[in-house]
């Protein structure tokens, strides 16, 4: 592969016309609202493990129409902070603001000097619409217990309903019980919380909260067709997807209104395959209130839409936690904890301090004041608000994000006391304009316009969270002088995630077929493993992890497992350490502490590639934030374009007849040219490329893009054999080696 990518460059050198792809012109590789403010980012890497890479802009630069190759704007790159090198990224940077162009297409950014040029993106009031789609249907591929059937997942991600045998979650048993029947329980349903398939109250009920959040504050957006079992329901998806969590609280709690605390699953890929025995650990505290909390606003949700019934079975539920943990207020359970005899119970520690358990009991009183207007929980709230952190500080941090939240919602609540919403409100707007919150945002402090204060574990959710932070301001009216600055620094965090990153990569998984270019191809989960042949890497397994995944992101703080280098307890172990570089993502500037790789102990990939149900909430609010789910996905106002099954944008004005027979899908995307090969003949129109061999011969295609990255791989024997591919517009090659092992080479410029 190294002598044909050198191949290739030498080639294109020959063609001083060609239009080469840099990676140091960075773009959202979705694109942009029209109306957004649109920064490409030109990098010049001075440390990290790219630093060989220099690149020094030319003085013009343009956008183009992808399609019709016209310029539609040109200006000069300015330098960021007057040509200094950001610690955060060890990068230079050079800033090209193209914000006038709004007129809806797909572009690329070109170095007109040097003829570089960035990914394409597009320009659309509907660019996000599909991210946000794909983004929230990876919880129905999180959901527990419940079968991936082709008609919802694809034939790419089928699987049967885990965790339903016997001793597994419908007969789920305490954790120092195992052996014992009368301690069964039906703990069912939820969704595997991260890339482990265990199930933890306390963040079960967090991410039902944010969900909660992101619908009352843009209630229009949410739709009821991302294709899973529900859609068509009439409920909003994101709503039903939410009811598949609430019903398994639900089952978690007891007659006294107590919650239990954790479950604890066994792991196989696909998860249809894990047998293990399925544990559960006792009630606790926080876990009660943490659900009271999330039944409480669901229950106000679910009314909303007309569920009253529904509604009430979460009041009540809600009510009877509120109780049992006022009555109960220090019960702790640790999970994987020998001082608890709970070792191997579950991976993450789900147990929180007394000061977390203060702040559930806050967010409990919160939703329930609003949901039942009675005292009780008004003057809990009011007479506490000010023991929080952000009030005791004057400091508001992403860390504490669900702090912030909560009281900011208490704000919305009609029976409020008004001295204590003007407080609130005051309090959030002076902490707001602090160092690490506007001040940042307002002397551009990083150079990718997603400033975070610490880059650690979940780094990717910390920029979530910090995106929303700045939208609170909009959401919550906290200062309407400041909507289109506040909505411009929280769209700075959707483009990192985007794309807008030195890596120039997008942290979303196998969403190539959604406008990416560079993204996230493997991510540590159970599932989706290494080595699987079905799921491990795309372009590598058969279809690669399911799209729309967000990893925990750059972690300087990783590191291979302790034992490494030579202490893993035997040679084969010890092998391990060094079987592939680890150098990114250790040992690099912040923003460059990552590797998109999904190797597990001793290497622990999850500390950089790790998803979480957590990470992925805070994602969907923010981007939520930007969806017009009124325009089709050509743009088109009330118009009727669609993705088909092949995850095409087709019907309505786009000229493409939809495709519906997903056979003819691949995983891949777009094609435009004609051309031969030696023994092979390449058609190409209508968006899909026809491969057909010469008769009798064996051969191998691969078609590998500028950077190396092989799109497609296979080999096919016989008469006349046939495929078709989709890939993006771009420069490839395309190598056969036929039946005599002789490679054939072909520049092909779609």
């Amino acid at each position: 592969m190294k002598n044909l990518f050198l191949i290739l460059l030498s080639i294109l050198a020959l063609n001083s016309g060609a239009q080469t792809i840099s990676v140091n012109i960075i773009v959202d590789q979705f694109g942009y609202l029209p109306d957004a403010k649109k920064i490409a980012v030109i990098k010049n890497p001075q440390t990290g493990f790219d630093s060989n890479n220099k690149f020094t802009p030319g003085a013009n630069y343009a956008v183009v129409n992808a399609l019709t190759k016209e310029t539609i704007f040109t200006n000069a790159p300015t330098p960021w902070k007057n040509g200094t090198t950001d610690a955060s990224s060890g990068d230079k940077a050079w800033w090209f603001d193209f914000s006038s162009v709004n007129t809806i297409g797909k572009y690329y950014i070109l170095d007109v000097e040097q003829n570089k040029r960035s990914y394409e993106f597009q320009i659309s009031p509907a660019v996000y619409n599909e991210v946000l789609k794909q983004a929230v249907r990876t919880f129905f591929y999180q959901r527990s217990g419940f079968a991936k059937d082709e008609k919802y997942a694809g034939k790419e991600w089928v699987d049967g309903a885990s965790h339903i045998e016997p001793l597994q979650d419908k007969n789920c048993r305490l954790f120092n019980k195992k052996n014992d029947a009368t301690t069964e329980r039906d703990v069912s349903g939820g969704w595997y919380d991260a890339g482990d398939y265990n199930k933890y109250t306390n963040w079960t009920a967090a991410y039902i909260i944010e969900m909660m959040y992101a619908y009352l504050e843009n209630p229009t957006v949410w739709t009821d067709n991302y294709n899973i079992p529900e859609s068509g329901n009439g409920i909003p998806d994101l709503i039903d997807e939410a009811k598949w969590g609430l019903d398994h609280l639900l089952r978690l709690q007891n007659v006294n209104g107590s919650v239990l605390s954790v479950v604890g699953v066994s792991h196989a890929s696909p998860p249809s395959a894990a047998k293990g025995q399925s544990l559960y650990g006792p009630e606790s505290t926080s876990a009660t209130l943490n659900s009271a909390a999330a039944h409480a606003i669901a229950s106000k949700v679910f009314a909303l839409i007309g569920m009253n019934e529904y509604a009430e079975i979460l009041k009540q539920s809600a009510i009877k936690a509120w109780n049992w943990a006022t009555l109960n207020p220090n019960v702790k359970f640790n999970n994987n904890d020998p001082n608890f005899g709970s070792q191997g119970l579950a991976a993450g520690q789900q147990e929180v301090d007394d000061y977390g358990r203060f702040i559930a009991k806050l967010k409990a009183a919160c939703f329930l004041y609003e949901l039942t207007n009675d005292l009780v929980y008004k003057e809990f709230f009011e007479n506490n608000y000010l023991n929080a952190n952000l009030f005791q500080w004057n400091y508001a941090f992403p860390f504490q994000s669900d702090v912030q939240d909560v009281v900011l919602y208490y704000t919305t609540i009609a029976g409020a006391s008004p001295w204590v919403v003007s407080n609130i409100k005051t309090v959030y707007k002076n902490a707001m304009n602090g160092n690490d919150n506007f001040g940042a945002f307002r002397n551009n402090n990083d150079p990718y316009r997603a400033h975070i204060k610490d880059y650690t574990w979940g780094s990717n959710a910390i920029k979530s969270r910090q995106g929303n932070m700045f939208y609170n301001m909009i959401s919550y009216s906290v200062n309407p002088e400041i909507i289109d600055e506040s909505r411009n620094a929280a769209m700075g965090y959707i483009n990192y995630i985007h794309g807008v990153n030195p890596l120039n990569f997008v942290y979303l998984s196998n969403m190539y077929s959604f406008g990416a270019e560079n993204g996230v191809n493997e991510f540590y989960h159970t599932w989706f493993t290494n080595g699987s042949e079905k799921w491990d890497r795309v372009g590598k397994s058969t279809y690669g992890p399911a799209p729309g995944f967000l990893t925990g992101g750059s972690n300087p703080s990783y590191n291979w497992d302790g034992c490494c280098p030579s202490g893993c307890w035997s040679a084969a172990n010890n092998a391990m350490c060094v079987s592939e570089s680890i150098s990114p993502p250790k040992g690099q500037p912040n923003q460059k502490s990552y590797k998109d790789f999904n190797t597990s102990w001793p290497l622990n990939s999850w500390e950089v590639t790790e998803n979480s149900c957590g990470y992925q909430i805070s994602y969907i609010r923010l981007l939520s934030k930007f969806v017009n789910p009124e325009y089709d996905c050509h743009g088109v106002l009330n118009g009727s374009a669609f993705y088909d099954v092949c995850n095409v944008c087709s019907g309505g004005n786009t000229g493409i007849v939809p495709e519906t027979d997903p056979d003819k899908c691949s995983t891949l995307n777009n094609v435009a040219c004609n051309t031969e090969l030696e023994h092979i003949q390449l058609f190409a129109c209508n968006g899909t490329l026809e491969v057909i061999a010469e008769p009798y011969i064996n051969y191998e295609l691969k078609i590998v893009d500028l950077l190396g990255k092989i799109h497609f791989s296979t080999t096919a024997k016989g008469y006349y054999a046939f495929s078709l591919y989709r890939l993006k517009r771009g420069v490839y090659i395309v190598s056969v080696f036929n039946d005599e092992q002789k490679e054939r080479l072909k520049i092909v410029n779609f």
